[in-house]
């Protein structure tokens, strides 16, 4: 990996020591300018004539969210963020009262509000699975939940926004799917950074986002659904793009996962995410995760040094988030005095994940979420500012 050259062609790396990539991480010039350049066709030609033009380069798209997934293109929606793919698939579940949903007590609130949402809505129980000593999902609870019966869902994050861990996904569905449980993975902050292969983790569907690691554009996102279980989901809502008005009281729905989609897309938002996505594939998602993993460990092991700093990660696999405090700071302070430094940071609210019940969790903590294109010195400058406070 020649990380030169790939912060030359990352403009944002010029601006701060970047470590807010678990937010919103820096694009390539390439992304931004594939972006522009259909809005500007877009300027010439119109919205519709510029989404003709450029067809076959979005049915491309596909083919490569495809690739990154070890999917089909047949499988894959493109849509407008990880929370609209999710939420396409959780509600297009047909729940019954007295079905079970298992999630991960690190769950994001936003599909934990779902959750109670279903079970205030059909009379399904939600029950979060105990974490294992080094606070990932335990499988062994997990075994002992999914014998109980009557799960239809198996729904969790892959890497928690928190606390730098990472789920065992594989582990996870190898479970669900000898239980018979549909398995939806929330993979915002994995993919971009980690290896994700939807059969040999097992899962029927998965999200993802566009703007985390993957350096796509904000409102992009994709949405993966096995073509087995596809004609057993009813979309929560439809449009033409969606289904077909066969006659004056009747529909056909795609038998694609096309049917998740609506008509009205943001066509140049999605070339640019088919062009972040392409980035990935060319640079080699082992290579990416193995960079990220080397950076974060440093990062970790650096900050563990300082006094009065505490890593607070967990996790026997860890991503690119590193989590702290620092005694006599709050988090939100920090990261204010990091970006006077040049360092962008932000923090995270552990305290607003209601499932996760630790009496010894932090409020809230700063989260430096790291990327390949970061450097050692980057990572010594934001170790020295918080050694000089």
């Amino acid at each position: 990996m020649d990380v030169a050259q790939l912060r030359a062609h990352t403009p944002g790396c010029a601006e701060s020591a970047y470590f807010d990539n678990a937010g919103s991480a820096l694009p390539a010039e390439r992304v931004t300018r594939t972006v522009i350049d259909h809005l500007l066709l877009e300027r010439r030609v119109g919205g519709y004539v510029a989404a003709d033009l450029a067809a076959g380069r979005l049915e491309a798209v596909y083919t490569s969210v495809a690739r990154l997934l070890g999917a089909r293109p047949h499988e894959i929606a493109l849509v407008e963020n990880a929370t609209r793919a999710w939420d396409m698939a959780f509600y297009a579940i047909p729940f019954q009262p007295g079905d079970r949903i298992l999630t991960s007590r690190s769950e994001y609130p936003s599909n934990a509000l779902a959750f109670l949402q279903a079970r205030d809505r059909y009379g399904v129980q939600v029950e979060p699975i105990p974490d294992d000593e080094h606070g990932q999902v335990c499988l062994r609870s997990l075994a002992e939940l999914l014998g109980r019966g009557r799960v239809r869902l198996v729904a969790v994050n892959h890497a928690p926004t928190y606390d730098g861990l990472v789920n065992p996904a594989a582990g996870i569905g190898e479970l669900a799917n000898r239980a018979g449980a549909l398995y939806l993975l929330d993979a915002c902050q994995s993919a971009g950074q980690l290896p994700l292969d939807v059969r040999r983790i097992g899962c029927h569907m998965l999200s993802g986002t566009g703007r985390k690691y993957l350096r796509g554009p904000r409102g992009t996102g994709f949405l993966y659904v096995s073509q087995d279980v596809v004609g057993t989901l009813d979309p929560p809502l439809l449009d033409l793009r969606a289904a077909t008005w066969t006659g004056p009281d009747a529909y056909e729905l795609r038998a694609d996962a096309r049917r998740f989609e609506t008509w009205e897309r943001n066509v140049a938002g999605l070339l640019g995410l088919g062009a972040a996505v392409d980035d990935v594939l060319t640079l080699g998602i082992d290579t990416i995760r193995d960079r990220i993993a080397a950076l974060a460990g440093r990062l970790r092991a650096e900050l563990s040094r300082l006094p009065g700093v505490r890593v607070h990660d967990r996790g026997t696999v860890q991503s690119g988030i590193v989590t702290f405090t620092k005694d006599g700071w709050t988090a939100q302070d920090l990261v204010a005095r990091l970006r006077e430094a040049g360092v962008t940071a932000d923090f995270s609210f552990p305290s607003r994940a209601r499932f996760d019940t630790r009496p010894d969790k932090p409020a809230a903590v700063v989260r430096a979420s790291v990327h390949y294109y970061n450097t050692d010195g980057e990572q010594d400058l934001l170790t020295g500012t918080l050694a000089g406070l």
